[in-house]
């Protein structure tokens, strides 16, 4: 961010109301990770942004680059407004729960094309279908960016021994299942979260397998519990709902 001006595509992550008129936004691009900026008079009547510095707005904006951590919005084009997910309180909720996840994950400046694109893709999928606001397509969403943060959690073979066989536990603090012989420190995985740990890493965000709601709960700890031990960071926790259900 050497020059004085910076024009990329955004999405808002957050949009918090400051002073009398003003907003701060925390932003996700491609190219400069996150980024914090303030619209001034955004909340102004005949505000030259109109509603869209609101969350999940797919933008392409213009930032006038300050020396502090947040520069000035000075134009705002909207590339996808993501209305269709703000009519379903289920896709409202995921798509709060996906950005907030991004915020919690990738907290500085440092470029992730794969985070932006990923995000991206999960506001289309939650714009397109209520199914994909269920518990399973959010914790498919989760591990990818577990994936792109470069956490990816052991799978193939026990995290702490290598064996490849009796994987019959997760441990967070190993990065991933563990053996019978090794799962003193770890949580029971059943078969049916570890297929579902595997095939949501192996497919598309948009094909995300299901399961049952008790393997999700587990599957749902082993990438919480992946989260703390190896990024630091605690997510938060997904509503509960029976299987199929949209969450409310």
């Amino acid at each position: 961010m050497a020059s004085r001006s910076l024009r990329t595509e955004a999405i808002v992550l957050r949009s918090i109301r400051f002073g009398e008129a003003d907003r701060i936004l925390h932003l996700y691009t491609p190219d400069h990770g996150r980024v914090g900026a303030i619209a001034k008079g955004a909340r102004k009547t005949r505000s030259r942004f109109g509603a869209r510095l609101e969350p999940f707005f797919h933008l392409r904006v213009n930032l006038h680059l300050s020396r502090g951590d947040l520069h000035t919005v000075t134009s705002a084009d909207t590339i996808d407004p993501h209305g269709p997910l703000r009519e379903r309180a289920c896709s409202l909720d995921a798509a709060s729960r996906a950005c907030d996840a991004v915020t919690r994950l990738f907290e500085t400046d440092d470029p992730s094309p794969a985070v932006f694109h990923l995000l991206a893709n999960e506001l289309r999928l939650l714009d397109g279908d209520e199914r994909h606001s269920g518990q399973a397509a959010q914790l498919a969403f989760r591990l990818k960016l577990l994936v792109a943060g470069g956490f990816t959690p052991q799978l193939a073979s026990c995290a702490s021994c290598g064996e490849s066989d009796h994987l019959s536990g997760f441990s967070g603090s190993a990065g991933g299942v563990v053996c019978s012989a090794c799962e003193a420190s770890a949580f029971p995985l059943s078969e049916e979260a570890y297929t579902f740990l595997v095939e949501a890493l192996g497919r598309p965000l948009a094909d995300a397998p299901d399961a049952s709601l008790r393997a999700l709960r587990q599957a749902e700890r082993a990438i919480t519990e992946t989260a703390e031990h190896h990024a630091h960071v605690h997510l938060r926790s997904l509503a509960r709902q029976p299987r199929g259900a949209p969450m409310t």
